[in-house]
């Protein structure tokens, strides 16, 4: 709902002043003049939202849990015979998450208003993806709003759960990696010092390895504020250069020709980019429209240029295998069953499969990825620390030497 201000006569001809919600200004006037006949003036309230003392923190883009539970939720009230209206409002008291209850309660108001839902949602939260929205407003157009919903929560769910399993396998490496940095930086501040000053107070001669330790050690020491400044240039530049066009889409390219990582991201650009297809088009939006709405789905900028290239040649008449096949950031393989399911007449079930394929390729690839970092961080944490201590305890055999 939008608020607004407004100044007017009475039916007595006194003034009068107020603030009226409505969908837009023609259905403000008309709420006004039931009681004012002469409104003077009327402006829309500027939504204060955006500013840092009155937003909701954590205020931004819905988690996907959120959206695959909400749309659970409607899935099943929808097809009990709920109106919208009163289901929105339901899912509004339940859901614990500030931002989405806001929202929803507003739509709700929407909605009795006489607005469509996936507009309502719109206009009333900017954190709601183009998939959801348009999924949604296609179902609304179609009379399939209750499998438009369940559709929706199998997407997200999906999502949903193979964000997790990421996490999950990267955790503990990065923990290792964190302690190991972590265990360098006391050893070579703290414990290295300590050593070298005790063995020049005494006099002694040191052995190689050990005076090599100290070196790197006094290196650190010195060089690390240099090291800093030269680490923060480099990713304020990166970050200046990603922001450009040119810089964006060189980075996003790059990211899909790295030797290990880059596979990945193909095969997880694949998998979204037949999820989002999938939803699309068994909501009854037509292919140009998919092409168009899963474009802006992509977080990386090569495979969303890709795919947007896509749509003038399909509103040109061709056919969506032939202009796949005209891009290079998919795999020969998605491009071929596109081809197909498009022929058979069954894209939509084709792209669910294929989907589920690329993801359970990205899977496999990254649990290889996995088994084979473990073993390598500690092999080189082993070799870190021998060389640490073995640096460490050669000299003590000398020191006993001189005491």
């Amino acid at each position: 709902m939008i608020t607004f201000q407004y100044k007017a006569l009475d039916k007595s001809g006194r003034q009068t002043k107020g603030i009226v919600q409505a969908m837009d200004e023609f259905e403000a006037v008309r709420r006004i003049r039931e009681n004012c006949p002469v409104i003077t003036e009327i402006k829309e309230v500027k939504d204060k939202s955006g500013s840092i003392f009155t937003r909701d923190l954590g205020s931004g883009k819905i988690r996907e849990k959120e959206l695959a539970v909400m749309c659970s939720q409607f899935s099943i009230m929808l097809k009990s015979g709920i109106p919208i209206s009163r289901a929105v409002h339901m899912i509004a008291r339940q859901t614990e998450d500030k931002q989405l209850k806001k929202a929803l309660s507003s739509a709700g108001e929407d909605v009795e208003q006489g607005s469509m839902l996936a507009t309502a949602l719109e206009r009333n939260c900017k954190g709601f993806p183009v998939t959801f929205l348009e999924t949604l407003r296609a179902g609304e157009q179609s009379g399939t709003i209750e499998q438009s919903f369940e559709r929706l929560h199998l997407y997200y769910e999906k999502s949903y759960k193979n964000n997790e399993k990421i996490k999950s396998a990267l955790g503990y490496p990065i923990f290792v990696v964190i302690v190991a940095i972590v265990v360098l930086i006391i050893v070579m501040v703290k414990v290295i010092p300590a050593l070298a000053g005790a063995f020049t107070d005494l006099g002694g001669n040191l052995p190689l390895l050990t005076q090599l330790l100290i070196g790197i050690s006094n290196f650190f020491q010195k060089a690390w504020p240099f090291m800093a400044i030269i680490a923060v240039v480099i990713i304020l530049a990166i970050q200046l250069y990603k922001r450009t066009d040119k810089g964006a889409l060189a980075l996003a390219r790059l990211s899909l020709k790295l030797p290990v990582i880059g596979k990945i991201n193909v095969l997880n650009g694949a998998a979204q980019f037949a999820d989002t297809m999938s939803a699309m088009i068994a909501s009854g939006l037509p292919v140009n429209k998919a092409i168009e709405v899963t474009a802006n789905v992509f977080s990386n900028i090569a495979m969303a240029e890709d795919v947007r290239s896509m749509v003038p040649k399909i509103e040109a008449g061709r056919t969506l295998g032939a202009s796949m096949r005209e891009t290079t950031s998919f795999p020969d393989n998605l491009k071929e069953m596109c081809a197909i399911g498009e022929e058979s007449g069954a894209l939509d079930e084709t792209l669910d499969t294929v989907g589920e394929y690329y993801h359970n390729e990205a899977d496999n690839a990254m649990k290889k990825v996995i088994s084979k970092l473990e073993p390598t961080l500690l092999i080189c944490l082993a070799l870190f620390a021998g060389f640490i201590v073995i640096a460490i305890y050669l000299p003590m055999f000398t020191m006993y030497d001189l005491m």
